[in-house]
């Protein structure tokens, strides 16, 4: 196997689109290595981008946030500005495995993964995030939800690579929540997650609203129907019932060993429910 380590963005798409086989980033590693050493990936390179400067910064950009590919959770929890602005977000990235992994794990790195159960992917869906790919064909955004086609697969093309996650800005009275539900206390794969962001006029009525779904269906799922609903309301007792059934209705889970099919649809609409309850609050409304 080759190990690189480029220090500038070209060099990595380079070795990218140059390599013959099966081809890999390594950012944090945290997923990467582990089915390495379980022998369930055999990469014959390896691509660590760690050492690319321009990836490990968090930056203030059109009032919004760019957050570079190789920055890890501990460093967006640590981040004042980035907390403050989009706190779902910081609070979903951290809660990718424990305090050590915090240390190397990245949201990128978490979405890339493509896994339906990503915490982080969630909320950067509900928060309208955008995905910033660098390829030989140049630089394109991208929505995060649009990156993930399937477990364990994504819309990237070969050369291609995640290079930052851009959370935009959002006006004031606005808040962000992500919840989801673990048969442990933590460091588990969810059962089921949900991600709302929402922006509220003077009344206190919401103008604006994103909600998405994790675990429940083969990729995170933005559900158009439960932000359309929740636009107009104060999230008083009759939308949040709402919101749950639409949310109940959307999933398309699976059963397994963490949970079944009838249960994560339940939970689907339960965590929807308390997610817009935080999220509302968090932007200044008072629930009645």
């Amino acid at each position: 196997m080759h190990y690189h380590a480029p220090t500038t963005l070209d060099a990595a798409v380079d070795i990218l689109a140059g390599a013959s086989g099966d081809c890999r980033v390594l950012n944090g590693g945290t997923d990467l290595l582990v089915r390495m050493h379980s022998d369930m990936a055999h990469p014959d390179a390896v691509v660590d981008i760690k050492r690319i400067e321009s990836l490990r910064t968090i930056t203030k950009e059109d009032g919004g946030w760019r957050i570079g590919a190789a920055v890890c959770g501990a460093e967006m929890g640590e981040h004042a500005g980035l907390v403050a602005a989009w706190p779902g977000v910081v609070e979903a990235a951290g809660l990718i495995g424990s305090t050590q992994v915090q240390g190397r794990a990245t949201m990128a790195g978490n979405l890339c993964n493509a896994s339906p159960a990503a915490d982080s992917v969630p909320a950067m869906v509900a928060a309208g995030a955008l995905a910033r790919i660098v390829g030989p064909e140049g630089i394109r955004d991208v929505p995060v939800e649009e990156i993930p086609v399937g477990p364990g697969k994504t819309s990237l093309t070969p050369g291609e690579l995640v290079a930052s996650i851009y959370l935009p800005s959002r006006p004031e009275r606005s808040g962000d929540a992500y919840l989801r539900f673990i048969p442990r206390t933590e460091m588990d794969i969810a059962v089921a997650g949900c991600g709302v962001s929402l922006t509220l006029d003077e009344a206190g009525a919401i103008t604006h609203a994103r909600v998405a779904l994790g675990a429940v269906g083969p990729t995170v799922m933005l559900v158009p129907e439960a932000a359309r609903m929740l636009v107009g309301s104060h999230l008083r007792e009759g939308a949040l019932q709402q919101l749950a059934t639409i949310c109940s209705a959307a999933a398309q889970p699976i059963t397994d060993k963490r949970g079944t099919e009838h249960f994560r649809t339940h939970v689907a609409g339960v965590l929807a429910r308390r997610a817009a309850l935080i999220a509302y609050k968090r932007a200044g409304g008072t629930p009645e």
